[in-house]
């Protein structure tokens, strides 16, 4: 079973994610475990953040809450078994489907939900593993960015899904867009399927896919096409 823990300071953002669609269902072969960062803070003001040195804008979040969470997860693991220490961040390379396939073959993921201006540089030199940035723009905090990289890591795992096959046809899966889909009715408002999805022919069926795939990603991501020419 994997092993996957969020640390936070808003446990509720979190968790209201867990505990809905298929995340929620993967609970039988995921073990979720929501942190909270201000439990392992000082008392009595259980603070978090405190200015930089140097001088500058913003607050930083301090290292001991971060260090004391990440040492109480790591006593009770598994000995000999894999850890990635997941922190999303603009200043780090994109995350995509091969970063959620890496993820996904790991034993134990643990996410550092970031806020304030950014983390003291010692956490990410000392315990992060992995550094993902979720797009080219700046969020509140880090809870979004880590929710959607363990939707795209987890519906990887066999029986997460109902359909694991459905995952595998996916955009990216195999280097290109996913295409098209149609469902009944075969015509609505003077819209009709294509005739070739309704021909019971499962090779032209799979050739019209592979069409529109290749289509679909040579016009809206050339990037992508260029590299699956290649």
């Amino acid at each position: 079973m994997l092993n996957c823990f969020v640390m936070t300071i808003f446990p509720d953002i979190v968790s209201n994610f867990l505990n809905q669609s298929m995340i929620k269902k993967s609970q039988s072969i995921v073990n979720y475990n929501v942190v909270n960062i201000r439990d392992f803070a000082d008392p009595p003001q259980f603070q978090v953040d405190d200015s930089p040195f140097g001088g500058g804008e913003g607050m930083i979040f301090k290292p001991e809450p971060i260090f004391r969470a990440y040492d109480n997860i790591m006593k009770n693991l598994e000995p000999g078994k894999t850890v990635k220490f997941v922190f999303p961040t603009p200043d780090a390379p994109l995350f995509n489907h091969e970063s959620a396939v890496s993820l996904s073959e790991t034993d134990n993921l643990i996410f550092l939900c970031g806020h304030y201006k950014g983390i003291d540089q010692r956490i990410r030199d000392e315990i992060i593993t992995d550094e993902y940035s979720v797009g080219d723009f700046v969020l509140t905090g880090g809870e979004l960015p880590a929710c959607l990289i363990i939707d795209a890591t987890i519906r990887l795992i066999p029986g997460v899904l109902n359909n694991y096959k459905s995952a595998t046809s996916d955009s990216f899966f195999s280097d290109l867009l996913d295409g098209p889909h149609y469902t009944r009715p075969e015509k609505y408002r003077n819209l009709k399927v294509p005739d070739v999805l309704l021909s019971g022919h499962h090779k032209k069926i799979e050739d019209w896919h592979n069409k529109m795939r290749e289509e679909k990603t040579k016009e809206v991501r050339p990037d992508i096409w260029k590299k699956y020419k290649r």
